[in-house]
């Protein structure tokens, strides 16, 4: 009975405006002839076209960035190490973020310097400007991709034997990309997971000639592992490492 009531009250006090909204509209859509024979947007439809293209930031972060490569290789590091929890998953994604931002700071500042400052001062068209931005990311990523991943995903499309002089599609090389990142981020891992692999080993083999077969090897190889890790400075020589497996 009280809602009923709210809802009464409420319906009486914004009546008077239901008129005046109905005259006035809201324009949502409205496309405007421009001199050169284009189109111009409203700014609503701009800014809805804005909202979409965030939403498909977190993903275009991923997938055509460093970002992949270096995820994997922290994760697998923390896997190495046996502490599952330490570093936090929010840790590591903080700083694979920042890292990528450090790697990534040349392919920025072309992509804004080419294509999103000409497009803010209006001295550029959004077509263009979205290919002027683009061309950065795109030769960064060739670089990344190995050739027979591209082979691989041109010969999946029907598309060919690539010509070296032909632009590759965007459609082969973002998988091709990845594919890419993922086999090197697991190569990396792998030779990472070699040195703490034979602590577990040796632990392992002495708590056996021992007799101690009830005490987890991992309990004592940790205090190991941990200090080989801080000896030879794990941390900066992980982060120059990734940073210079790239070529931007």
């Amino acid at each position: 009975m009280i809602k009923q009531r709210i809802i009464l009250v409420l319906y009486l006090v914004l009546m008077p405006f239901t008129d005046a909204w109905s005259a006035q509209g809201l324009t949502a859509f409205t496309v405007t002839p421009s001199a050169d024979g284009g189109e111009t947007y409203t700014v609503t439809i701009q800014i809805l076209a804005l909202m979409t293209v965030l939403s498909l930031l977190p993903a275009a972060l991923i997938m055509t960035t460093s970002f992949t490569r270096i995820i994997i290789v922290l994760s697998i590091l923390r896997q190495a190490l046996g502490m599952a929890q330490t570093p936090s998953n929010q840790i590591l994604l903080g700083l694979s973020v920042f890292l990528t931002f450090f790697i990534m700071s040349p392919v920025f500042t072309l992509a804004y310097e080419n294509g999103l400052k000409p497009y803010l001062d209006e001295e550029m068209s959004p077509e263009l400007a979205m290919e002027k931005v683009s061309e950065p990311f795109y030769h960064f990523m060739l670089e990344q991709t190995r050739e027979t991943d591209l082979a691989m995903f041109a010969d999946i499309a029907g598309h060919g034997k690539l010509d070296p002089a032909e632009k590759v599609p965007f459609s082969l090389l973002l998988p091709s990309f990845v594919t890419s990142e993922l086999k090197t981020a697991f190569q990396i891992g792998f030779l990472l997971f070699i040195p703490f692999l034979i602590i577990d080993l040796v632990v392992a083999s002495v708590l056996m000639s021992m007799g101690m077969m009830m005490l987890s090897p991992m309990i004592i190889s940790l205090p190991f592992k941990l200090m080989l890790f801080v000896l030879i400075d794990g941390w900066s020589l992980i982060m120059g490492t990734m940073a210079s497996s790239f070529y931007v």
